[in-house]
């Protein structure tokens, strides 16, 4: 994600969107968590009197309103002439997914950019892309694997795969063995007898492998978790 922004002595304040890289099938999808990750590592500097109307923009920008300028006292613009270049990127290392955040400007510039490329995606995967940002503006700790589990809606007791960052429910499918769900997915009874079945093989006292048995129990109840929770 490219933003252009001004310099922090510029009288002015503006940023624009640059190039924009973001996966978000199924939403909010990799794309999403970058959003995320923006947003949280630059909401502990920002100005306190900006977080009320940080929060309506996001609200009015879900539900697709005409935003005045300028908004966190920043004006959006398309011109970038004269502007400062920051690239934002989330980047996988097999199994790993880490945030590569740019530090120049400030952090009302960064956050502004963020919410309005979110802005840009249609009605129905914006409404989960703006969720997970405002969740994003919670969060208070390290930018590390747990904040991809947080805004993933994953347990951070655990490191989780790419795939399950990327789309938690096809992941829980996946470790349940629900391949092909039809309609809403299986209802909560075959989740639960699915679970109990698995967990069963894979305890030690029934053959499984002793060494991969609480990996493979933690994965078994977050995936029931999440299907149970969707």
């Amino acid at each position: 994600m490219e933003v252009f922004h001004s310099r922090p002595v510029a009288p002015t304040r503006r940023v624009a969107l640059g190039h924009l890289e973001l996966p978000i099938d199924p939403a909010p999808g990799f794309g999403g968590l970058l959003l995320g990750g923006v947003v949280a590592a630059h909401m502990p500097s920002l100005d306190p009197d900006l977080f009320d109307d940080l929060h309506r923009l996001t609200v009015q920008l879900e539900l697709g309103q005409r935003i005045p300028q300028p908004r966190l006292r920043h004006r959006l613009q398309t011109d970038r002439i004269g502007l400062l270049r920051s690239t934002h990127r989330l980047v996988g290392d097999g199994e790993e997914v880490t945030f590569e955040l740019d530090a120049k400007g400030s952090p009302a510039q960064h956050i502004l950019a963020a919410v309005y490329a979110a802005a840009l995606f249609p009605a129905g995967p914006r409404t989960p892309i703006m969720t997970l940002i405002r969740k994003a503006m919670r969060w208070g700790g390290a930018l590390d694997n747990s904040l991809v589990a947080y805004l993933a809606g994953l347990s951070r007791d655990q490191r989780w795969s790419a795939e399950a960052h990327r789309d938690p429910r096809r992941w829980a499918l996946g470790v349940l063995g629900f391949v092909h769900p039809q309609g809403g997915g299986p209802p909560k009874q075959a989740i639960q007898r699915r679970f109990r079945e698995l967990l069963r093989d894979a305890h030690p006292d029934h053959g499984g492998d002793a060494r991969d048995a609480a990996l493979r129990i933690s994965e078994l109840s977050e995936a029931r978790r999440i299907l149970l929770a969707s």
